[in-house]
């Protein structure tokens, strides 16, 4: 006997595209059209994934029964509460007072629901309460397992525990005014023919929707196609082709440079990717980061969404935000974040030295809206470097143009030559990879007498401190000598993620030139800098230089390779084996170490078996 099933759609996330039909085959009341859906059957286990996949789907969510937030709402607050007047101001505050009576933006803001089914039929089959939902907003996505095990028992099972998430569909409010009758008129004869310039930018194929199945059923109905003219035909047959470097997962094998030809869609990620990051989205944030890189490494300037499509970790989704950043110069989610007045508050905040995105919504459930709010009724509870952070935001927003980082690393590399000659250094970050401005100045500095670089962080920043350079120590960290400066050891598969990342010895710092001339000012005018000086013993200076000059999703995915093409565990402090945690030496050779640092970072490119990028070819972001 056939078993009932609701209306099921097939996630095919981390399914071997091989096994999909046998897959859909098993499932009687399969449909391609996620909204038609009862369930969503995947193959996930991560509620935050589950979202994400539904979002990709143009079905945003909120969590089903979140936890209760009691924060005044515009119509019942009163003048008293309000905190009382403040005592300090900043002339750097920027958000206004009357963001705080405002409704706090949920996370439906920007997105548009679509309608679903409630589940019916099969309530008494064995499904528990939950899945007898009669709001046709609720949407369920389930593990795949759930499928197979009621075919193995041959009954509908619960899904109490194969639940991944459960959330219910959020309505998009549109700020967009009303259609004109004529403007759809003129759009639709536009469509219709090939007499319109290929140059506006038009969307040229029929893409199908990110909420239907990629493939199609006969006993579906297919949904429309978008008509496409003979222009528009030619110019996707003349795509200029993948190079062979970006089909690859691991951007560490690509080349990607700092002045891409399709850079401006590229800060236009970015920015989504800074308001996924103000939202807690971690998958978000990773899967922009992976479409950043591709976009970036692309060598060709992007004429249509088709050619976004096709690239790794794109796909549909950035594919339509191309073509509306193509037809309005704009994307619909930045434009509408800068009129959302939480995630004004939320960008003004992450922006302080020291607030990470969960610390700047952390300020905002303390109904604190901008920087006098932090002094007057949180600065006991901030940490030295979030003080400072406050104290100097205006100065530490501004950009150090490539000659005074190049002057700040010269000052530190001269102190450290007069504590002990044979020092070497190397500009890292943002400078390294060709930028014209930093936001801030990173140095790598080590020597090849291994007792010359033992404690040398706290010698170095007396010096400076002394000569005034150094106006703040934020942090000082001498962990690297504390273990006699050997890598860290790999402790297995279980070791907690993000321990160990770093351990060599470093000093961040607020640096200030103290230098000025005094007959026209009794003020240092001079603009206060962040500075981190590393410290790395020589025989694995190559990795510290690697690792302190990223770019994010570079050293993201060379870790990444490390662990899944070579058994390796990489970070900045060194190599080790993930088979039984030694170290592995990647820099020296028959000869002994490399003369150089910037030579031990091709060897450790060569012996990894990748193609050595330079820094400038690095700019994943």
């Amino acid at each position: 006997m056939a078993l009932d099933f609701p209306t099921i759609y097939l996630l095919p996330t981390h399914i071997d595209p091989s096994q999909l039909p046998e897959l859909e085959a098993k499932i009687p009341t399969l449909t391609y059209d996620i909204n038609q859906a009862s369930l969503v059957l995947a193959r996930i286990s991560n509620k935050e994934r589950a979202k994400f996949e539904l979002r990709r789907r143009s079905i945003p969510t909120e969590d089903l029964d979140p936890a209760p937030v009691s924060l005044p709402s515009p119509d019942t607050q009163t003048e008293d509460s309000y905190p009382p007047s403040k005592r300090r101001k900043l002339e750097s505050s920027v958000s206004p007072r009357s963001a705080r009576g405002s409704r706090p933006a949920s996370v439906s803001d920007g997105e548009e629901s679509l309608d679903g089914h409630g589940l019916s039929g099969w309530e008494d089959q064995g499904l528990d309460s939950s899945a007898r939902e009669d709001d046709n907003s609720i949407v369920k996505v389930v593990k795949l397992s759930w499928f197979t095990d009621c075919l193995a028992q041959g009954s509908i099972l619960p899904i109490d525990n194969y639940l991944v998430y459960q959330g219910r569909k959020v309505q998009k409010v549109s700020n967009k005014p009303p259609l004109n009758p004529d403007d759809v008129l003129r759009r639709a004869r536009q469509e219709g023919g090939d007499d319109q310039p290929s140059s506006q930018g038009r969307f040229s194929h029929a893409y199908a929707s990110t909420s239907h199945h990629p493939r199609t059923s006969a006993h579906h109905k297919r949904p429309p196609l978008v008509q496409e003219s003979t222009s528009e035909h030619d110019r996707r047959a003349r795509m200029p082709p993948i190079p062979d470097y970006l089909h690859t997962t691991y951007s560490c094998q690509r080349p990607t440079p700092v002045n891409p030809p399709n850079k401006d869609f590229v800060k236009e990620l970015d920015k989504v990717r800074t308001l996924r990051k103000l939202k807690g989205d971690e998958v978000g944030v990773r899967a922009y980061s992976t479409s950043i890189a591709s976009v970036a490494a692309y060598p060709y300037l992007i004429s249509q969404p088709a050619e976004v499509a096709r690239l790794p970790g794109c796909g549909d989704k950035i594919a339509t935000l191309y073509r509306q950043w193509k037809e309005n110069g704009c994307l619909d989610e930045i434009e509408e974040a800068k009129t959302d007045p939480k995630m004004s508050v939320l960008q003004l905040f992450y922006n302080i030295w020291g607030v990470a995105a969960t610390t700047a919504q952390e300020f905002y459930r303390r109904e604190w809206r901008d920087l006098d709010d932090i002094i007057e009724y949180g600065w006991d509870s901030l940490n030295r470097v979030q003080q400072i952070g406050v104290k100097y935001y205006d100065e530490l927003q501004l950009k150090v143009p490539r000659r005074e980082v190049e002057d700040i690393g010269q000052v530190i590399l001269t102190h450290a030559n007069k504590l002990r000659k044979g020092f070497q250094m190397v500009i890292v970050g943002g400078y390294r990879r060709g930028k014209a401005e930093s936001g801030d100045v990173d140095v790598v500095i080590s020597h090849p007498d291994a007792a010359a670089t033992f404690h040398f962080v706290m010698d170095i920043v007396n010096s400076l401190e002394k000569d005034d350079y150094i106006t703040h120590t934020l942090t000082l960290s001498t962990k690297n000598s504390e273990r006699g400066q050997t890598p860290v050891s790999w402790k297995g598969q279980d070791r907690k993620a993000g321990a160990g990342f770093d351990t060599l010895d470093k000093a961040l710092v607020v640096w200030q030139d103290p230098h000025w001339d005094k007959k026209k000012s009794s003020k240092n005018p001079n603009p206060h800098r962040r500075v981190d000086i590393i410290i790395s013993p020589w025989k694995t200076a190559g990795c510290a230089v690697i690792g302190w000059t990223g770019g994010i999703t570079f050293q993201r995915d060379l870790r990444r390779y490390c662990k899944h093409e070579k058994g390796l565990k990489f970070d900045s402090s060194g190599v080790r084996s993930r088979a039984d945690g030694s170290w592995v030496d990647l820099e020296s050779d028959e000869n002994g170490p490399a003369p150089d640092m910037l030579t031990a970072e091709k060897r450790i490119f060569r012996r990894l078996g990748l193609e050595w990028r330079p820094p400038e070819e690095r700019c994943t972001g």
